[in-house]
């Protein structure tokens, strides 16, 4: 997937993703690399609808919007999943348009943690065919 990593600010002001250019109308916060805390990756990758979330931005083969993540809870608890993700630096969001469209940070997941984003997603992969029966 093609997806740009925000270059978040590490001070209290914000950059437009594509730009060093001062934030402007509907940009959302992004952690910086360097500020991305395994505890905070691990807590986010810990709800199951957030990891329902993580695993379908994973195999997508481009950007996805929050309403093309199917979960089964009200928008306004989507929007929190959505947030929590985010903040923790495990997604990329920005906005196309009026659509809010998402992607993995999995170069920044994989250089700060190699191995953690797949072998996550490997577990619950091999727990869902498990709680199947396969």
């Amino acid at each position: 997937m093609t997806f740009m990593t925000p270059s978040a600010p590490s001070s209290s002001t914000a950059t437009r993703p594509d730009s060093d250019a001062p934030a402007a109308g509907r940009y959302l916060e992004h952690p910086a690399t360097e500020d991305i805390r395994l505890e905070e990756v691990l807590h986010a990758l810990a709800d199951p609808m957030r990891l329902t979330v993580v695993r379908e931005l994973a195999a997508a083969s481009a950007e996805v919007a929050c309403s093309e993540v199917p979960l089964p809870v009200s928008k306004s608890t989507t929007t929190h999943h959505f947030r929590v993700l985010r903040e923790a630096g495990v997604i990329c969001q920005v906005y196309r348009g009026t659509s809010k469209m998402n992607g993995l940070r999995r170069a920044d997941l994989d250089a700060l943690f190699p191995g953690l984003l797949e072998r996550v997603l490997a577990a619950a992969a091999a727990q869902e065919d498990r709680l199947a029966g396969k």
